[in-house]
């Protein structure tokens, strides 16, 4: 093969990259584990008789899947030793790419390897349960029927609103100035009656080791926060999107990144998603 060949090859594969980490940031939920699987596709595309190959891309995705679905079996055994409240890397985007929320893809964790696939591929990418077969090494049928399993597993967690950016960033805004300024009145506002906050600090970093359910126990936790952050002030970054939902940058007293995920309606918060273990904060 000649180096004009494989620069081609090459361009294609980049083309091609971004689709192929949304496939697999959404299998694993690592960043970095992403991008190992898409470069291991890209050695495989490298060496392959590409013109062999009718449909590249089909290709390439059924390539990151099963390489997604091997790696699966040792991340599953992480996560069951893991200390605290796992979440996923937070994924930040200035676009709000909402087919996949943060809410989702914990639900998604709960689902087998195959159910989440089949569901992936199906219900967020489009791919026909044909293709997924092939993928799957399992039947059409079979497929279509991991693929309900999911639907039914997840259907509450699917993106219900669709919020206009900029009130979207708004209200990851106040949630800032209210949290950091110890403004618990205004903070109580902004959150339903069913709240959740949610911390991975992965134990290395303080955070609390359970959910905090509920309105009252939230704004208990967050009065015990603003005590803290008052004296140990947190620099506001910018807002973005992390995960599918809007929110926040900050650097920490400590001198580590954070991120702050919030899951609204537009109007009132019902979930708070903070990643404070620096593992999964590298790639900011």
């Amino acid at each position: 093969m000649n180096r004009a060949d494989l620069n081609d090859a090459a361009l294609d594969f980049n083309a091609m990259r971004p689709k192929l980490m949304r496939v697999a940031y959404r299998m694993l939920g690592s960043v970095g584990d992403a991008e190992d699987i898409v470069q291991d596709a890209f050695i495989r595309w490298m060496a392959v008789d590409r013109p062999a190959v009718r449909e590249p891309e089909a290709y390439l995705r059924c390539t990151v899947t099963r390489l997604c679905l091997d790696q699966l079996k040792s991340a599953r055994h992480q996560r069951e030793i893991y200390v605290g409240t796992w979440l996923p890397e937070p994924l930040v985007e200035d676009v709000d790419h909402d087919d996949i929320t943060l809410p989702l893809m914990l639900v998604l964790e709960r689902l087998s390897p195959l159910e989440r696939a089949a569901f992936l591929l199906h219900d967020v990418f489009g791919v026909p349960f044909e293709e997924i077969a092939t993928t799957l090494d399992r039947d059409a049928t079979a497929c279509r029927q991991l693929a309900t399993r999911a639907r039914n597993h997840v259907r509450e967690a699917r993106p219900r609103f669709k919020i206009e950016k900029k009130r979207a960033l708004q209200i990851a805004e106040a949630f800032f100035r209210a949290s950091r300024e110890g403004d618990l009145n205004t903070l109580g506002t902004l959150l339903t009656a069913d709240v959740s906050l949610h911390a991975d600090g992965g134990g290395k970093r303080p955070a609390v080791a359970e959910p905090i359910l509920g309105y009252e126990a939230v704004m208990a936790a967050m009065e015990r926060l603003a005590a803290l952050v008052l004296k140990n002030r947190s620099t506001f970054i910018r807002t973005v999107y992390i995960n599918g939902l809007p929110g926040f940058i900050t650097l920490e007293a400590d001198g580590q990144y954070q991120t702050t995920a919030l899951d609204t309606d537009g109007e009132k918060i019902a979930g708070i998603y903070v990643v404070r273990n620096p593992d999964k904060l590298k790639h900011l």
